[in-house]
């Protein structure tokens, strides 16, 4: 699609939709930069916002003809919050325009966060056209391969244990992934190797108190280590908000649990069945030498608990550090 566009064959219309904003925001930037030069885009380069338009209006602009130009440029942003788009009158003259769009107009519509109600015509028949690209979350086992590709292609280099470092700092969130990671090359020579240690000064993370060193001190049952991580938590809570912690420990523990019914709980057998990076199969293949499966339902029952504390199902003026200390007090123990 990128290549199309660069060339300028790009096709008459992009919807683009989907959970994953990153590449919708890459794709219409991306026309928005490259189809006109700056001259053309005086008259024939238009943004237009879902929220202060309607269908019409987009599709009076999409079929006016170029001033001076080859081609204009129609661009739609949170085209999810269009009026009339899933009104009958709106995606019928829609879904027309897309079976028979007008050759002279590259038409962006960036539809954020969902797709296209399948239930509905214009839901049913608009990817028929060939112009809708859907996009959805990647796996987070993905997310360092991620990483890897966009700093490589940036001219620096990057190990996958940095990467995974800056995946599981950040999660899944694409956009944040590559602004973070751009963060870090920023003054650096190109060609030069972006390591953990970088990772950690330029993002902010503590390698000592952090939810993924609060996790390696569970697999490794270091106690000392998970409550000297606890009370810094506790003195810094806007930093490490507990529900998130407690969110984590949980996706943690739950996997785990699938990870010890396993026939084959090697790093190679995890690596592939649990769908995570060595580095992380690792840590699973260390817990499972400390937990039995039995405790592991325990421990998800324990998180549960804790959870609907903190959502206010416990004792009222329970405090959100007690809990959480109290909840890695019971993880730890027998």
């Amino acid at each position: 699609m990128l290549a199309d566009i660069s060339s300028k064959k790009p096709a008459p219309v992009y919807f683009l939709q989907g959970e994953e904003v990153y590449f919708i925001d890459l794709i219409s930037g991306f026309i928005e930069a490259q189809l006109l030069d700056d001259a053309e885009k005086s008259f024939n380069q238009v943004v237009l916002y879902g929220g202060e338009t309607n269908i019409p209006a987009i599709l009076s602009n999409a079929r006016r003809f170029p001033m001076m130009a080859e081609r204009q440029v129609v661009i739609v942003r949170e085209a999810q919050e269009i009026s009339d788009l899933n009104k009958e009158a709106g995606s019928k003259m829609l879904l027309d325009y897309l079976k028979q769009p007008v050759p002279s107009t590259v038409l962006v519509l960036c539809h954020k966060h969902k797709t296209l109600d399948k239930r509905r015509e214009l839901g049913k028949k608009a990817e028929q056209t060939g112009y809708v690209t859907t996009f959805k979350k990647i796996a987070d086992y993905k997310l360092a391969e991620f990483i890897m590709e966009h700093v490589t292609s940036a001219g620096y280099r990057i190990d996958e244990g940095a990467a995974q470092v800056l995946a599981e700092y950040v999660g899944n969130d694409l956009t944040r992934l590559a602004h973070e990671a751009d963060k870090v090359m920023i003054g650096k020579p190109k060609g030069s190797s972006i390591t953990s240690a970088m990772i950690m000064q330029e993002v902010g993370v503590s390698r000592e108190f952090n939810i993924f060193e609060l996790q390696k001190a569970l697999v490794t049952r270091n106690a000392k280590k998970a409550f000297t991580i606890i009370q810094y938590f506790q003195a810094n809570p806007k930093k490490n908000p507990v529900i998130p912690c407690v969110a984590f420990l949980y996706a943690f523990f739950s996997k785990l649990l699938l990870a010890s019914t396993l026939p084959d709980q090697s790093v190679p057998a995890l690596t592939r069945d649990l769908k995570i990076p060595p580095m992380a199969a690792n840590d699973y293949a260390t817990a499972l030498k400390h937990y039995r499966t039995q405790q592991l339902k325990d421990h998800i029952g324990l998180i549960k608990d804790s959870d609907l504390r903190l959502k206010g199902f416990g004792s009222p003026g329970d405090d959100e550090g007690q809990i959480l200390q109290e909840l890695v007090f019971r993880l730890l123990g027998e």
